[in-house]
């Protein structure tokens, strides 16, 4: 059971780590990213900043997919994290179903929209997140959920 779809580009953090996980009762979490993937230095510091209560995923797009699909995770509460919109938006065409995702923190180095202090895109990101829109799937604007979630459109 997906219980919440994150993009944040620093992934697992505090504020992911504690907040959102005490909130959402999370029992895992999954960053989907084909470079961190095959990090083990990155993936070893998630685990560091993952909490003692959670179980922790490092899956490449296609196999989160594949796994989530495959309804591996129904019986826990899954908390997707990811850096960039991109990545939910393959996770869709895959067929994998979101309720919302949660908009954090995103960063680019080449900036081409602002939508908020915290949401600064790139190209990549802004036909992302207008296809994503495209598609029907429910976006918010929620820094931490102490937040009122702010409506989405691109």
């Amino acid at each position: 059971m997906i219980v919440g779809a994150r993009v944040d580009f620093r992934l697992i953090h505090g504020q992911v780590g504690n907040l959102w996980a005490n909130a959402r009762q999370v029992s895992r979490f999954m960053v989907v990213d084909d470079q961190v993937s095959g990090d083990a230095t990155q993936k070893q510091v998630l685990r560091m900043a993952t909490p003692a209560t959670c179980k922790l995923s490092v899956l490449p797009v296609e196999k989160a997919a594949a796994n989530i699909l495959a309804g591996k995770y129904d019986d826990q509460r899954l908390f997707i994290v990811v850096k960039k919109p991109g990545v939910y938006l393959e996770m869709v065409k895959a067929g994998v179903k979101f309720d919302e995702i949660i908009l954090g923190n995103i960063t680019s180095m080449d900036i081409v929209k602002t939508y908020n202090r915290n949401i600064n895109c790139g190209q990549d990101d802004v036909d992302a997140l207008e296809e994503l829109d495209k598609l029907g799937v429910k976006m918010v604007i929620q820094l931490t959920p102490q937040n009122s979630p702010e409506p989405f459109k691109a």
